[in-house]
């Protein structure tokens, strides 16, 4: 499908859909670019590139398809570095876990040419970041948000679309504020709260001791913890309106319980955790209908 991959960022998002394109035979050839050459030299030597480019702009010349792959607080300055080298057949896509404020410096600095730009948003990754954890079959069986917006040209919509479909994803096209107002309660959301509760215990006296008691129900819960610390503090900022209303929506019914608890009322409180068990239960049936 396509002659050349531009890959801005070899980490693992980018490195992965490098390796997925080549599995799938859907690119000759790959040119990539990562802030630090040890990266980039690691790609190549992995076989994830085939071409080590000293600029993201070069990583870009004689491209056809280009991929952004880094934190989103950088996503602007990749913009602007490739802007000159953008061609009016070319696609552009990105991976961000936020898209309005990606969105916005696709405006700032694609200008004429942002309808080549296509939002994504893969669900899926790994706790462990970085190039020698990328995976060809990464991004297989999961979904992907397009948020495309008013000037993204249909043709571009439809390479993106059709792209990610042979990858063997699930598409879903939404609008970017629904995005963002949806990830901050079921994505951003649930890291913030596994932060917070990694710190609140670490941060105790018998922190530790109590860490070397915990089981799988805590290991399954805080899991997310463990993901990469630049990358999330980038998502929390970017999307921090909608992150901070879900915050106190969740601090709301967190008190609740804390009153029911504090009160002895148990028959209100059994009321609550009710509630919350059959969502999840349907939640968990509905997405094994999905599978």
């Amino acid at each position: 499908m396509f002659e050349q991959l531009g890959l801005i960022g070899c980490g693992l998002m980018g490195g992965s859909f490098a390796l997925a394109l080549k599995k799938a035979g859907l690119v000759k050839r790959v040119v990539g670019y990562s802030k630090s050459p040890s990266t980039t030299e690691r790609a190549r030597n992995m076989g994830i590139i085939d071409v080590e480019a000293p600029s993201a702009l070069l990583a870009v010349s004689g491209a056809d398809i280009v991929l952004i792959a880094v934190p989103v607080a950088a996503t602007e300055a990749s913009f602007k570095a490739i802007k000159h080298l953008v061609t009016p057949d070319m696609l552009i896509m990105d991976v961000g876990s936020t898209k309005r404020d990606v969105i916005d410096a696709a405006r700032r600095s694609l200008r004429e040419h942002v309808g080549l730009f296509v939002p994504a948003h893969p669900i899926c990754g790994k706790e462990s970041a970085g190039v020698e954890n990328a995976d060809a079959d990464l991004y297989g069986g999961k979904q992907v948000i397009l948020t495309p917006i008013d000037r993204t040209l249909p043709a571009q919509l439809q390479q993106a679309t059709e792209l990610w479909t042979r990858l063997g994803c699930k598409v879903l096209t939404m609008s970017p504020e629904k995005h963002d107002a949806a990830y901050a309660a079921v994505s951003h959301l649930p890291h913030l709260i596994a932060f917070a509760l990694m710190n609140a215990i670490s941060g105790q006296p018998e922190g530790q001791d109590y860490l070397s008691l915990a089981g799988p129900g805590f290991r399954d819960f805080t899991r997310i913890a463990a993901s990469d610390p630049k990358v999330w503090r980038d998502i929390l900022l970017a999307n921090r309106e909608e992150l901070l209303a879900q915050s106190q929506k969740f601090q709301r019914n967190l008190q609740a319980l804390e009153l029911m608890i504090s009160s002895g009322n148990a028959q209100a409180l059994e009321e609550l955790v009710e509630q919350a068990s059959m969502t999840r239960a349907h939640w968990s049936m509905n997405a094994r209908n999905k599978s």
